[in-house]
């Protein structure tokens, strides 16, 4: 927790309750405190979904309480009868009414322009691959193995292509919403991802990485990767669970097809 944060708001909150405030300014205090307690009050982000969600729910409990009865209606109404009808605020009425919509405009203005890229992190881009991984009960070497369909390329050039051809249908039917028609990590739901999906036609992605460091991602997702590459705050699936083994090296056989590059070689380890 940010402690002065949190001091900040329940001192304004005790302020209040000790000079007995008029209900309506109580209110937006109130409504303003917990914000700045969401917004401001933790140490890790709260997503700014999560803080619309609850102070919505904040925004309606108050409301509740304001309109209750008859008394806490009249105590609200009063200032606001007064600040509508009282020449004095004819000044604060005009500024009120002046403000109110040009904000809603520059908020929906300031969101419209934020720009798409993916967010800072410490952490590493590309963490080592383990050894090897289990995928629906069978073992596979991500160190000395490769895609079992990679050497089709040149023993046979026609099922090479019908691998392919899967794996562009497997792509298309589960992955393009995200990474994009294109692989350039621009899909339809790329908005609400963050950070946004690696972009495969770039020649320092896939083409720095063994093939079989892609099926260990596309298999383990997300939830598969290790502590030295956190904090991973991404909604990539671990595909396991809906592809076979077959599907996931066909798809990973069309990405390097589609984007022309090749997965980088293993290295040959000196004997000793």
């Amino acid at each position: 927790m940010n402690l002065i944060v949190v001091i900040a708001v329940l001192a304004a909150f005790a302020l209040l309750r000790f000079r007995r405030a008029n209900l309506l300014l109580g209110a937006a205090v109130w409504w303003a405190g917990i914000y700045a307690l969401f917004r401001f009050g933790f140490t890790a982000p709260i997503p700014s979904s999560v803080i619309s969600l609850y102070m919505g729910i904040v925004s309606i409990a108050i409301l509740t309480y304001v309109t209750s009865s008859q008394e806490r209606r009249d105590e609200v109404a009063r200032p606001l009868i007064r600040l509508m009808t009282e020449r004095r605020y004819a000044p604060f009425l005009g500024a009120a009414i002046i403000a109110i919509p040009a904000l809603a405009a520059a908020n929906v203005y300031v969101q419209m322009n934020v720009p798409i890229e993916p967010p800072f992190f410490p952490r590493t881009v590309h963490p080592a691959s383990p050894p090897e991984i289990t995928v629906r009960d069978k073992r596979i070497d991500l160190d000395a193995g490769e895609n079992p369909f990679l050497p089709l390329a040149s023993s046979n050039p026609d099922e090479y292509r019908k691998r392919v051809e899967s794996g562009r249908r497997t792509y298309y039917r589960n992955c393009v919403f995200c990474h994009g028609d294109t692989m350039a990590g621009n899909g339809m739901f790329v908005h609400g991802l963050d950070p946004i999906p690696t972009n495969f036609t770039d020649q320092g992605a896939i083409a720095m990485l063994r093939d079989t460091f892609l099926m260990w991602r596309i298999s383990k997702g997300g939830p598969g990767l290790p502590e030295e590459g956190g904090p991973w705050d991404t909604a990539m699936p671990a595909w396991e669970k809906f592809l076979t083994e077959e599907e996931m090296w066909e798809a990973v056989l069309f990405l390097y097809d589609f984007t022309g590059q090749k997965p980088r070689a293993k290295e040959e380890h000196a004997k000793q």
